[in-house]
């Protein structure tokens, strides 16, 4: 099938209302430091909750608030990094869901008929206490904070901005520019970790510029779904108009 070129005079507009299609469309490269906010948060509940009360004076034994809180804190630590630290594509999670499910269905049946395990186990959990002070939180809110904003400031620096005609790449302390064509810009998207995607809804933009050899990736991009869709209603809204010189 063969398309016929615009002829003489013709001009190309967007083919949906002005304010449906972007202008431009900022794309962001983040780190993974940033599926970390739930630990962040947890950290900042914590510090809060102790503060108005839950501290132990210097010298009793820690409450039960304190080690509540320092369980909480540890197990959503421990999620975060897993997550931080490998990929879950969907198969993957699925197994791990069913693994999980698994263990937790074995340990039952295996203390409802081995019930002496029962006490042993729960003598030993009784005997673990880990324990945090506000102080704690507090200081570890702080350097999380701390990083968040250095990681803020950084992407400042460096970061894409998609046109209907052309793709830049901002970097550089001074503003550094690199420009390639938007014409028949192929996009991919792709969604490699499931928990990541939940978290913030991140994924990975892979861009194709025309007569360009290596193609561009940009890793964790937030909203993945709604940077996707702007950016094919932004490259594929255009029309021929023939206007006619009187």
């Amino acid at each position: 099938m063969s398309t016929t070129p615009p002829a003489a005079g013709a001009v190309v507009t967007p083919a949906h209302h002005k304010s449906e299609v972007p202008e431009r469309i900022f794309l962001v490269s983040h780190p993974k430091i940033i599926f970390l906010y739930p630990t962040l948060l947890v950290s900042l509940l914590a510090g809060i909750i102790l503060m108005l009360g839950g501290d132990s004076k210097p010298g009793d034994p820690p409450g039960h608030w304190e080690v509540a809180l320092t369980g909480i804190f540890l197990a959503v630590l421990t999620v975060n990094l897993i997550v931080f630290s490998f990929d879950f594509p969907r198969t993957t999670s699925l197994t791990l869901v069913f693994f999980i499910a698994a263990a937790v269905l074995g340990i039952i049946l295996f203390l409802k008929y081995q019930p002496q395990w029962f006490g042993i186990v729960g003598d030993w959990i009784k005997q673990v206490r880990p324990t945090a002070n506000s102080t704690f939180y507090n200081l570890f809110s702080l350097i999380m904070a701390g990083i968040y904003l250095t990681v803020f400031i950084n992407l400042q620096f460096d970061y894409w901005e998609a046109r209907p005609n052309e793709l830049l790449h901002h970097h550089g302390m001074w503003s550094d520019l690199q420009r390639f064509p938007a014409p028949n810009l192929r996009i991919e998207k792709e969604i490699n970790d499931v928990f990541e995607y939940i978290l913030l809804g991140s994924g990975r933009l892979v861009l194709h510029p025309s007569n360009e050899p290596r193609a561009i990736v940009l890793d964790n991009v937030l909203l993945i779904n709604r940077k996707e869709q702007a950016l094919t209603r932004m490259l594929s809204a255009m029309q021929v108009q023939i206007r006619t010189d009187n």
